[in-house]
């Protein structure tokens, strides 16, 4: 009989906790740890944003489906691991602190066999002085109820251009060393195209502003793209779209600053500027959640088992060595911690052993380097082969039994590019493999039989159906198995 805890409820997290419980036996339990009582389909938090949804159209309640589906839930935040347990209990536990009203902060020590941390990241706002949506002076559609507050934003914006009024957006990432460069990508499309829907766009002034070397980097190094019998890089692809729709952009910059109606930002060439918007939605860096760990005796292992970054170390070596030097072998494979077997990570909380795209530095020395991508499908993918791993060696396995390296499996994204049934768009894209391996695939280190992208209707009418299909998935309804992460 095991016992296996899950802390975090994304999509790593709850992909893990679902098929654990699927595959284990009656007498072995699941035990999830997440702050918020509820699970949120990230990638649809764009369309809140430009206010298409509500909140409620991207979330759901955890607790009634976990408690359906036989799955111990615990609303709380995870603060400390004892992978030793204590000197008189070598059981090993976590500490919680409770999130649920009426009991914030009350502690819960949690006994695991396993346990996989799927915190996802600490949306690190405060790497910006002035970013975000609390303290500072940007938005964003990292949550639901950030995209909430944006699409309000928005809404009162148009209603003064539609008085006569010339406004100024921002959009893209907020430090230079950013991930996630997609969401903001699918955020300025959309915004473009609501603004053209709502009838206002000529008085609107869109620019992106990013950390990537050149459009289409997407912190993946860029690719190329199979399309129409050409290879077209990223680069062309995501220019061509953004020229199509008027759209300006600024790229190779770190913000430095955020203030009322002004970024203050610096590119890689030590250029230093100021830009002036009534607008901006702005992604922030991700850290670690901030989990501290101890041994037998109490003194602190943190070190150890995380990177200063907070993102937990798995089985790939962390040394440093020159960008050049990296190679797809180096990626991790199992995601089994190197220090305790019985540690994994899955999704945004494992530690990447180095960036994909060529990191770069202002002459201030402020980072430019986008961090790679883990959300979506890498994330749902590496959760379950960690969830097969795990029953495999509750089952006696000497050690992990799947593999789910980034520099082995492919991707898919369906990025919207404006949400209409009759007029709407999306770029559909695959890549293959997603870390590039120029060993295998010397020319451009992707299989381009497998790597493509199109920009069409029938991508909006795939990314709709992709939405009811995956929000069915995680509510564990009938045939959810079926259904690919």
């Amino acid at each position: 009989m095991s016992r296996i805890v899950v802390l975090g409820a994304g999509v790593a997290g709850h992909t893990a906790a679902s098929f654990l419980r699927s595959w284990l036996g009656k007498d072995d339990s699941v035990v999830v740890v997440s702050p918020k009582p509820t699970y949120n389909w990230i990638p649809s938090n764009i369309w809140v944003g430009v206010g298409l949804m509500q909140p409620a159209d991207v979330t759901f309640a955890l607790a009634p489906v976990y408690e359906r589906h036989g799955i111990d839930f615990r609303q709380a935040r995870a603060v400390e691991l004892h992978p030793e347990g204590t000197a008189e209990d070598p059981a090993p536990f976590v500490v919680a602190e409770s999130t649920r009203a009426g009991h914030e902060g009350e502690r819960e020590s949690i006994r695991y066999d396993f346990l996989i941390n799927a915190t996802g990241p600490k949306l690190n706002f405060g790497a910006t002085p002035g970013l975000g949506p609390d303290a500072g002076f940007s938005h964003s559609v990292c949550t639901e109820t950030h995209a909430h507050e944006t699409a309000r934003r928005l809404d009162a914006l148009v209603a003064e251009m539609k008085a006569g009024a010339r406004k100024r957006f921002l959009v893209g990432t907020g430090h230079g060393a950013c991930t996630c460069e997609g969401a903001a990508f699918e955020y300025i499309v959309n915004l473009e195209f609501e603004l053209r829907q709502r009838g206002v766009r000529d008085r609107a002034d869109i620019w992106w502003i990013s950390n990537e070397y050149e459009l289409g980097d997407f912190g993946m190094g860029g690719m190329h793209l199979s399309r129409g019998g050409y290879i077209t890089p990223s680069k062309i692809f995501t220019e061509s779209l953004f020229a199509e729709r008027g759209l300006n952009w600024i790229t190779r910059a770190h913000v430095a600053q955020v203030e009322a109606g002004r970024a203050h930002y610096e590119t890689i060439d030590g250029a230093v500027r100021a830009f002036d918007f009534d607008f901006a939605m702005l992604l922030p860096p991700f850290a670690g959640v901030g989990l501290k760990a101890f041994d037998r005796a109490g003194a602190d292992i943190t070190p150890a088992l995380f990177q200063p970054n907070g993102f937990m170390k798995v089985d790939t070596s962390y040394a440093p060595k020159p960008y050049e030097q990296w190679s797809a072998k180096d990626w991790p494979h199992t995601y089994q911690s190197p220090a305790y077997p019985n540690l994994f990570a899955a999704g945004i909380a494992f530690a990447p052993p180095h960036a994909i795209s060529r990191p770069y530095q202002t002459p201030s020395g402020a980072p430019v380097a986008p961090a790679p991508p883990r959300t979506g499908m890498p994330s749902a993918t590496i959760g379950k082969a960690v969830a097969r791993s795990i029953v495999d060696m509750a089952g006696g396995a000497p050690g992990p039994t799947h593999r789910a390296s980034m520099a082995e499996m492919g991707a898919a994204c369906v990025a919207s590019a404006g949400a209409s049934l009759v007029s709407g768009t999306a770029a559909s894209m695959t890549v293959f493999p997603i870390v590039p391996d120029f060993e295998r695939y010397p020319d451009y280190g992707r299989d381009l039989r497998s790597t493509f992208g199109e920009v069409g209707l029938a991508g909006h009418w795939i990314k709709v159906i992709l939405h009811h299909l995956f929000l069915h998935k995680a509510r564990l309804r009938p045939g959810w198995r079926l259904i690919p992460e």
